[in-house]
């Protein structure tokens, strides 16, 4: 039998977790060499053809006039090597302190840019032209196209496959970072045949065993 849980009634706020936790990398228009670092844990997909990624951020954010003026912004994803960079760049402003110089971090070429940089060591980097900015009230939200995905060679397969679960990737869980924990399914493992889903299911047991 389901347990009977009883629920309480808190107000209307942004509840939703966890979120990605993101590293938001862009440059001014005309000085290239002025880039920051953002964190951001309001990001998201909202379309698919053409993809179109999301980022909500404060009108006061440094970066946030950075990216208006620009048109672009890449979305670099964090792993457990860039948690505490990630942790850095959402509480220091860029207008005061170099975070890649304070944190020993490099940035890379962003295929498909012009201005905005991708951050080298992420494991994923999206390249976003912005399409719209929508004001919504604390927070103004950029979406972007997503011009190119740079992924690093170590999360590919020899058939090019991605395989982010091996990119030890952290979630932002109600003001907590969190590595996301072991796979426990997949995509249609609901309606799978059990012979396949217990071969998907191996495949994943021998990778985490092999690291």
């Amino acid at each position: 039998m389901p347990k009977n849980y009883s629920y309480t009634t808190l107000p209307p706020a942004t509840m939703l977790n966890p979120t990605p936790v993101v590293l938001i990398s862009c440059a001014e228009k005309g000085k290239p060499e002025n880039r920051n670092l953002v964190t951001a844990a309001w990001a998201g997909t909202v379309n698919s053809e053409p993809p179109i990624m999301s980022v909500s951020l404060r009108k006061e954010r440094y970066s946030h006039g950075l990216i208006a003026e620009s048109g672009e912004f890449v979305i670099n994803l964090v792993d457990e090597r860039l948690c505490r960079a990630a942790d850095f760049c959402g509480v220091r402003s860029g207008r005061d302190v170099d975070k890649a110089r304070e944190l020993g971090l490099r940035y890379r070429a962003a295929e498909g840019m012009s201005t905005a940089p991708a951050l080298d060591t992420a494991p994923v980097s999206l390249n976003c032209r912005v399409r719209q900015i929508i004001p919504l009230g604390s927070h103004d939200l950029f979406l972007g196209e997503v011009a190119a995905v740079q992924v690093r060679e170590d999360l590919l397969d020899e058939r090019g496959g991605l395989h982010l679960e091996r990119a030890g990737l952290v979630a932002y869980n109600h003001g907590l970072y969190q590595r996301l924990g072991d796979v426990m399914g997949f995509f249609g493992w609901s309606v799978a045949r059990k012979e396949v889903f217990q071969k998907r299911m191996a495949q994943y047991e021998r990778k985490r065993n092999s690291k």
